[in-house]
């Protein structure tokens, strides 16, 4: 049975629906062994006959049939597949990948073999030093003649043990001698059970084969037998299949590093937009643990008040009372640890030896106010003491130390049982002086409570201390359920205040401005994706032969996808890291200044901050790349092999 037969062949080419009829016909047969030489003159149908056979061009009427199995219904995978296992391409214009050095160009077609990276390299070495090339394997193309090009050329086509080796006017671009050469490594090919046919319009050259097959006219009109074919037994075939995604990944990087300069102008200018979100996620943070920080060193983020009602201002506070039954209300909501009474004043009065301070607020000392915060002394917590802030305190006297263990006299105006306003006064002992920058005292619940009892009052709880158990992040839970409970009256009406609630809202306004900031400085990563989408297209345009070749060798159109996708995320990756490096040197740089300035590092971008930024990289790559990817996976590998 003869390896390949072509059975009535016709192909057409259509130009303004005006057709051109180019194969006329075609019924040949070929075997092992031989060396066919198919002559005739420019534009007779020699390579588009070629390409039939060779898997590249489907579109035709006939049949061509490998071992009695036709061709003709394959998929674009099972001729992908046919093209890997059966046919080794030599090319007139040898089309070797001019960013592989020419041990990579052979191996390329081993990538899709079950060789390992080890064998790949003996055997490519082995099959350069067979066509004389065994000194130049680090070489590039273009630093090759155009004899040694075509060498390399046969070596690739060879790699992969095929059956049928296609040679395409494999002598065309080559003087006498590389000729000779070239010609006679063919014939040795041949000799080795291979069906080696080399389309050639030059009498001399169809000379060296056992066999001259001529076309005219898009017909055979000889078919001549010079010597009998070679009876050796072609090698087994070695075992093959698609490219693996790693390789692609891998010939992406070596294409990336080849053009190093232009990558390296897309990865800054890609950088650019990631670099401004990083940082303004950063200083997002920053802000955020600062403000924390303030606020919390000030009062204790797990104590909250709770007021029977929703004050407009300050004022209205007073008229609030908490009832027991509201108070125990509280108390029985999951994450209440403690619940302490407290009541409030404005504009309290204090003299001490002839001088005069007014304090603008007035709290019995609750659990919100941190121990930390006394400077001198101690807290309130005995009866008749009171605790000054620094400034009530250094207006009575500079030196507010010594006025620990002294009495002065609070005088204010409470409001009565009736309603009306009753003057109180009282003279307590300094217990401590807080370090609190607002106007602010305090004394115990119990001395307050007095004070309006021997005037004949009574004295209004206008709002209570809840300490919430666990950490900070059970607070907001536990404020939630609080404010969900009815008061005595039967109305969702209690109003809870506090550090964590205060923090919660400015974080709020700081996100929200973040976010705006970012999502700015996020319409330069559009320009970025349209950036990748040229980037990416330009280099579908340079690298069209380079598709071609590699469809040639059995590449799928799902592994050019991968390439370009690889690339893609090669340049994200890349973007990301170079983005995160600059921004590491200057959350280095500000920090140093802030932490002088304001003892807080000002950007603080966490692993979190990093992972988001390399995941909004490799996403707006990874887009950019669908249009190139698809529209080079499209390629014809006829027009890809013709391109310039």
């Amino acid at each position: 049975m003869d390896i390949l037969e072509l059975n009535d062949i016709h192909k057409s080419y259509y130009i303004n629906d005006k057709e051109f009829k180019v194969l006329k016909g075609i019924d040949i047969s070929f075997n092992q062994g031989e060396f066919v030489s198919l002559l005739g003159e420019s534009g007779g149908g020699k390579s588009t006959l070629m390409n039939i056979v060779g898997g590249l061009d489907s579109n035709y009427q006939g049949d061509v049939l490998l071992n009695g199995s036709s061709l003709k219904h394959d998929t674009d995978k099972q001729l992908d597949e046919y093209r890997r296992k059966t046919i080794g391409f030599i090319f007139q214009n040898f089309n070797l990948i001019g960013h592989m050095t020419i041990l990579d160009n052979v191996r390329v077609a081993l990538e899709m073999s079950n060789l390992s990276h080890a064998e790949q390299n003996k055997r490519s070495e082995g099959l350069l030093k067979r066509v004389g090339l065994g000194e130049h394997i680090h070489k590039h193309p273009n630093q090759l003649s155009g004899g040694q090009k075509q060498r390399v050329a046969i070596a690739r086509a060879l790699a992969s043990e095929p059956d049928i080796i296609i040679a395409d006017e494999p002598t065309g671009a080559l003087d006498a001698q590389n000729t000779d050469e070239i010609l006679k490594l063919l014939d040795e090919i041949a000799s080795e059970g291979k069906l080696v046919i080399t389309v050639t319009h030059s009498d001399k050259v169809a000379a060296y084969g056992t066999r001259v097959v001529h076309m005219a006219n898009g017909k055979i009109d000889s078919d001549k037998q010079l010597r009998e074919p070679y009876k050796t037994e072609p090698s087994s075939g070695m075992s093959l299949r698609p490219l693996r995604m790693y390789q692609a990944f891998l010939m992406a990087f070596q294409q990336m590093m080849y053009n190093i300069k232009r990558n390296s102008l897309v990865m800054i200018g890609s950088s650019i937009g990631l670099f401004s979100v990083i940082i303004m996620l950063g200083l997002g943070s920053g802000i955020k643990g600062y403000i924390n920080e303030q606020i919390y060193s000030q009062v204790n983020p797990n104590s909250v008040q709770v007021l029977n009602g929703d004050p407009d201002n300050t004022t209205d506070i007073l008229k609030y009372d908490m009832s027991s039954k509201d108070i125990d209300k509280v108390k029985s909501v999951k994450g209440v640890k403690s619940v302490e009474k407290g009541a409030m004043e404005l504009s309290v009065q204090l003299n001490y030896n002839k001088k005069t301070s007014v304090a603008q607020d007035f709290n019995t000392y609750n659990s919100t106010l941190l121990d930390k915060n006394i400077s001198k002394g101690k807290k309130p917590n005995k009866l008749n003491t009171i605790m000054l802030s620094e400034g009530v305190a250094k207006k009575l006297n500079s030196r507010t130390k010594d006025l620990i263990g002294k009495k002065i006299r609070m005088t204010f105006t409470a409001i009565g049982n009736d309603g009306k306003q009753v003057p109180m006064s009282k003279e307590l002992t300094v217990s401590g002086i807080s370090n609190i920058d607002y106007s602010l005292i305090s004394t115990s619940y119990d001395t307050l409570k007095k004070i309006y009892s021997s005037n004949n009052q009574k004295i209004k709880t206008n709002f209570i201390t809840v300490n919430i158990s666990g950490g900070v992040s059970n607070v907001k839970a536990t404020q939630k359920r609080i404010e969900d409970l009815k008061n005595s009256n039967g109305k969702k009406n209690f109003t809870v205040t506090g550090a964590n609630a205060e923090v919660s809202t400015l974080n709020t306004y700081v996100n929200l401005a973040v976010n705006v900031l970012a999502s700015i400085s996020g319409i330069s990563l559009l320009v970025s994706a349209i950036m990748i989408i040229v980037v990416l297209s330009i280099s579908v345009s340079e690298r069209t032969k380079e598709i071609g070749i590699l469809r040639a060798l059995g590449v799928t159109k799902g592994n050019i996808r991968e390439l370009f996708f690889s690339e893609a995320i090669l340049l994200g990756l890349c973007s990301s890291l170079f983005s995160i490096i600059i921004a590491g040197l200057l959350e280095f740089l500000i920090n140093n200044i802030s932490n002088q300035a304001i003892k807080y590092p000002i950007i603080q971008i966490s692993p979190l901050n990093i992972v988001f930024i390399i995941f909004v990289s490799l996403f707006i790559n990874i887009l950019a790349a669908i249009i190139p990817s698809e529209r080079a996976s499209k390629l014809d590998p006829v027009d890809s092999l013709s391109a310039e």
